[in-house]
């Protein structure tokens, strides 16, 4: 009789090792942090500034720690990153330095895997809204609860971020090493944390305008990325900011 249970324990821990190696959605066969196969879809390890990337099929989980990987006055003189700035910055403002120094962060973005519209559309909040691809959290178009940007563009650095009190790098609006040397204007640019993708000034070799997108700066139609369709945000030349009134789905979360 105790040979039986034994024998049957047994059984019983080999099947449930088995099961769980091979259902586990968000395995890192390569161990470098990123999910592999069919685990992350191909479009999220477009994010290279991503210090790991997993999916347990409901969301996608983006860590990142928040710095730019390009040059910044931000960045601490001695860091090989460092580059001095002056002259004019973005919108033609006179370039106007912040007391803010990167800092390096802990980011987990939750994001949908498969993003869909929610009426409720609720407002994106201060603080990161979204991912860039070089893991550089995208901010929403204010500078503060109902406080415009204009107080804050002249220290947007060379290319066009800058950090917040604490250190948070971001982008507020059009994210220029992205559009200009790393992609394009018409690029897939990263996501939003309702999982619809944020994407460029130009589309189909032309320039978005706001009359082609919603209250929320998107519209649906095929990307590069997406042939079938998808409901996508826009920067554009007139408001170059990320996102508009809100978001169009449900937004996961962020920590830090």
């Amino acid at each position: 009789m105790i040979i039986k249970h034994f024998l049957s324990g047994l059984l019983l821990a080999v099947l449930v090792t088995g099961c769980s190696s091979s259902d586990d959605s968000s395995s890192d066969q390569n161990g470098d942090g990123i999910g592999t196969g069919a685990d992350v879809p191909a479009v999220y390890k477009k994010i290279y500034g991503a210090s790991g990337i997993t999916t347990d099929g409901t969301y996608v989980y983006i860590k990142t720690n928040g710095t730019p990987d390009h040059k910044s006055v931000y960045y601490a003189a001695g860091n090989s990153l460092y580059e001095n700035f002056s002259g004019t910055t973005y919108g033609g403002y006179t370039f106007s330095k912040n007391p803010n120094s990167i800092a390096a962060k802990n980011y987990t973005f939750k994001i949908p895997v498969n993003p869909a519209v929610n009426p409720a559309h609720s407002a994106t909040p201060l603080g990161p809204i979204g991912v860039s691809l070089n893991g550089v959290p995208f901010f929403n178009q204010y500078a503060g609860p109902s406080q415009p940007l204009s107080g804050e563009i002249a220290s947007f650095d060379q290319w066009w971020g800058h950090p917040a009190p604490g250190g948070d790098y971001h982008y507020h609006v059009e994210p220029k090493y992205l559009t200009t040397v790393k992609a394009s204007k018409s690029a897939l640019l990263g996501f939003l944390l309702d999982g619809f993708p944020v994407y460029g000034p130009e589309e189909n070799g032309s320039a978005v305008t706001n009359a082609s997108l919603d209250a929320y700066h998107g519209h649906t139609g095929a990307t590069a990325d997406y042939p079938n369709g998808i409901y996508h945000y826009h920067i554009t030349g007139s408001d170059p900011y990320i996102n508009g009134n809100g978001f169009y789905g449900t937004p996961g979360t962020v920590s830090n």
